[in-house]
């Protein structure tokens, strides 16, 4: 029930009425009996540092998606290693009236990454965004080097310089075996495929942090070319269930609760 004692939470972004964050929080939420809401709230750049600052000092939090997530990370007064880490940030909330960010978008790939029983293979990522540097941190975590793409060849020179100042070793297009699209291009019927697969002989694994019910066309067309392959369902569970313990330090994310909204809403 909302209340005037309810906490709000919130997605910020632009678009945010793809997101199903709302209705795995909400979930979750219910499941607990919390006196709390999250909203989608479609926001401006301009307009990102003060919607989220306002909802954190209210006592809510919430989470930040595209295009907004590296605005997030400098609108943040304190963030976690992760956000300095990977340039972006995801998910706010408010400690002794400041807001913190942290970034569960590489926690949630990764355990996305490991129930696609991913090993010590070269992976292609496509894009240069938030969660194209999140990938890189992941990546960098699994140990493995990366490839990326990019439709603009002076952002894929500037973030493989990126990678390069992080660490993580640049791999060969063609070697790579698992294949990430990080791009928004699927949120819409209309859009082109992100990763041409033919392109890489030998991928294995295919993974589309965008998802859409019965999964994105890419990753529908991408399945009789490679073993394993899933959207982003189980990377939105994944980081959304960290974030909802940054929020409630001491309680645990009911998963299988958030897991099934989200699979309901994508049947």
């Amino acid at each position: 029930m909302i209340s005037g004692n309810s906490r709000v939470f919130a997605i910020l972004g632009n678009p945010v009425s793809h997101s199903l964050s709302p209705s795995m929080q909400n979930a979750a939420f219910r499941a607990l009996g919390m006196t709390a809401v999250y909203v989608p709230l479609r926001c401006r750049a301009e307009d990102l540092a003060t919607l989220l600052g306002g909802i954190a000092r209210a006592g809510g939090g919430g989470n930040v998606t595209v295009p907004h997530k590296e605005i997030a990370a400098r609108s943040v007064d304190s963030s976690r290693e992760l956000v300095q880490s990977v340039g972006a940030c995801n998910t706010f909330w408010n400690e002794d009236g400041k807001t913190v960010g942290d970034n569960t978008d590489v926690p949630g790939l990764l355990e996305a990454l490991h129930q696609l029983d991913v090993k010590q293979e070269p992976w292609f990522i496509q894009g240069t965004g938030g969660g194209a540097r999140a990938a890189v941190v992941a990546a960098a975590q699994h140990g493995v080097p990366v490839a990326v793409g990019s439709r603009d060849p002076h952002r894929q020179n500037e973030f493989e310089r990126w990678i390069g100042a992080r660490g993580v070793g640049l791999a060969e297009a063609s070697g790579c075996r698992v294949l990430i699209n990080t791009t928004p291009l699927g949120l819409n019927p209309t859009d082109p495929l992100p990763i041409n697969v033919g392109r890489f002989p030998r991928a294995d694994v295919a993974f589309d942090m965008v998802y859409a019910p019965g999964e994105t066309s890419w990753i529908r067309s991408a399945r009789s070319q490679v073993r394993r392959s899933a959207d982003g369902r189980a990377m939105l569970v994944a980081q959304g269930a960290a974030a909802f313990e940054r929020w409630f330090p001491g309680k645990r994310a009911p998963v299988e609760v958030m897991r099934a909204a989200v699979n309901d809403a994508l049947r």
